[in-house]
């Protein structure tokens, strides 16, 4: 699934492209692509003929857009899942996708919403304030959110995250480290490849129990996940095969920097030791065993105590 540096990518690539043109025209070639929006497809298109894409906005995974100015009270939100791709067309001999959604017709081309997988969506939403006053996401000053990201929490490349209290939280949850890193209403954005990558760079077990760690452990975690998603939106974000795209079609690369993640078998960066693959929530997690031992014991309270 796209994590915060992809999703940066397209939110950049959707603001360098397309902002300030005009919706013409919306072709919804899959129903289950707007399947959040209540309404259905037929009132998605009739309420988005004539509007103005006016800021693209991020918000951990989250990325959505204003429509005509800051004031319209709604904003299109897409939500990418495993696959979904944000795709800019010019002119008027627009190729067709095979795995093409939807199409926003624009004054001089398109913008493709793409999604092999069909696990994205997108719809229209009202915005709703947000509880602190600060900007909702990256790249508006507007203080609010889709009432369907208002539980999302603040990313660690957000101004407005306060860090002491994320400390405090993560501290207080009685739950893994890892994950504690994915639940996105504690703090958004990570997803299980810089959550690996994050544990490796901090020299933590994602199997820490999160009371168990030092308020120092944390602050040098959250430090590891910030460094990991700057190193790869500045490359682009991570990709695996043709699923990540930015909008220009042009896949990203630091998966060529990964430590750990999808690296068994390997040496460690930084040891040499062989990299191991341990089975996490029906997916994979990637470790070094001397820089990440494995804890003693497993427990969720403060102590650390639990069953090994």
């Amino acid at each position: 699934m796209p994590e915060l540096p992809e999703v940066e990518t397209v939110r950049d690539g959707v603001a360098r492209h397309v902002l300030g043109r005009t919706v013409h025209d919306v072709e919804v070639r899959r129903a289950s692509a707007v399947r959040r929006h209540e309404a259905g497809p037929a009132d998605l298109v009739a309420r988005l003929r004539g509007r103005t894409l006016h800021a693209a906005v991020r918000r951990g995974k989250y990325l959505w857009v204003l429509l005509d100015d800051d004031a319209s009270g709604e904003a299109l939100v897409a939500h990418l899942g495993m696959s979904g791709q944000l795709l800019v067309r010019t002119g008027d001999d627009l190729p067709e996708h095979p795995h093409l959604r939807a199409r926003f017709r624009l004054d001089g081309g398109a913008l493709d919403f793409v999604d092999q997988r069909t696990f994205g969506h997108l719809g229209l939403d009202d915005l709703v304030p947000t509880p602190d006053g600060a900007p909702g996401g990256h790249g508006s000053g507007v203080a609010a959110v889709p009432r369907a990201v208002a539980h999302i929490a603040r990313d660690l490349l957000d101004p407005h995250l306060d860090r002491p209290a994320l400390v405090a939280r993560l501290r207080s949850r009685r739950t893994e480290v890892k994950r504690a890193l994915l639940d996105q209403t504690l703090v958004s954005g990570i997803g299980n490849i810089y959550a690996d990558e994050a544990l490796w760079r901090a020299g933590l077990h994602g199997a820490r129990p999160t009371g168990a760690l030092r308020p120092v452990d944390v602050r040098r975690l959250l430090d590891a996940a910030e460094e990991v998603m700057r190193a790869a939106l500045a490359a682009g974000g991570t990709s695996f095969d043709a699923l990540y795209v930015n909008v220009n079609g042009a896949s990203g690369y630091f998966d060529r920097s990964l430590a750990v993640y999808g690296q068994a078998g390997r040496p460690c960066p930084r040891c040499g030791s062989t990299v191991v693959r341990d089975a996490f929530m029906n997916r994979s997690s990637f470790r070094c065993p001397r820089c990440q031992p494995r804890p003693r014991t497993a427990g969720l309270g403060r102590t650390g105590r639990g069953t090994a």
